[in-house]
């Protein structure tokens, strides 16, 4: 069985674990945040906040997180110890966020898990989606949670078969330590074991194996120079 465990070691810095079971097929993980936060004492929000962020609904940010002038949070959400959020975030709710991690500037993240250590740092789409510890985001990556016939996504298991999720809307399971380059676009039920490499600019789809890289090779075209 392809379990959680193979893409995520959940953090002990999150005090959600007993909604998010290692032996759990790694798309259960997604329902699970609406019951962890559901389950969540939140304390009384600080009034001292930017500004220019708009905070809404039940959200709870750590002291130490260090906030933009601008942006918008809207609960019910987490922000854990030591996260940074850029100017111009725009955080849609169901969101938990781990210790150590970066919300971009102009980043728009829903319904997510992320966790310790993850960095979107630049004009990312984040839906539906579980990204792991240390996992890392290059600037403009959109990870696609609807198909285009608006079907349930299915994945591509390690052992090349097919599993559908019964879920309408999923975007990408990218494990730990798992790398996606600029401007690529991961389709819905993407699944990036831990280590592997996306390279830039792809619009990939499927499973990709632990410690593995995905890349299309480019035609180098010899044209003469136009002074020529």
């Amino acid at each position: 069985m392809f379990k959680a465990s193979d893409l995520f070691d959940f953090p002990e810095s999150l005090p959600f674990s007993n909604f998010f079971r290692p032996d759990s097929a790694p798309w259960e993980w997604l329902p699970s945040i609406k019951e962890a936060l559901a389950g969540f004492d939140f304390p009384e929000r600080a009034t001292d906040l930017p500004a220019g962020l708009a905070v809404s609904g039940d959200v709870f940010i750590h002291p130490s997180v260090q906030l933009p002038a601008f942006g918008s949070i809207q609960g019910p959400t987490y922000i854990g110890e030591g996260c940074e959020l850029r100017p111009g975030v725009f955080i849609r709710g169901f969101v938990i966020a781990g210790k150590g991690c970066v919300l971009g500037n102009s980043c728009e993240f829903k319904n997510c898990l992320l966790l310790d250590g993850v960095q979107v740092p630049h004009f990312s789409y984040v839906g539906d989606s579980v990204l792991g510890n240390a996992a890392h985001l290059g600037a403009g990556v959109i990870c696609s949670n609807l198909r285009l016939d608006q079907a349930t996504v299915p994945v591509i298991l390690p052992d090349g078969s097919k599993q559908d999720t019964g879920l309408r809307k999923l975007g990408a399971l990218v494990g730990d330590r798992a790398e996606v380059g600029c401007n690529s676009v991961l389709n819905p039920g993407s699944v990036l074991g831990k280590r592997a490499l996306v390279m830039p600019s792809m619009a990939f789809r499927g499973t990709l194996a632990t410690n593995t890289i995905a890349f299309k090779k480019e035609p180098i075209l010899n044209a003469p120079r136009m002074d020529e």
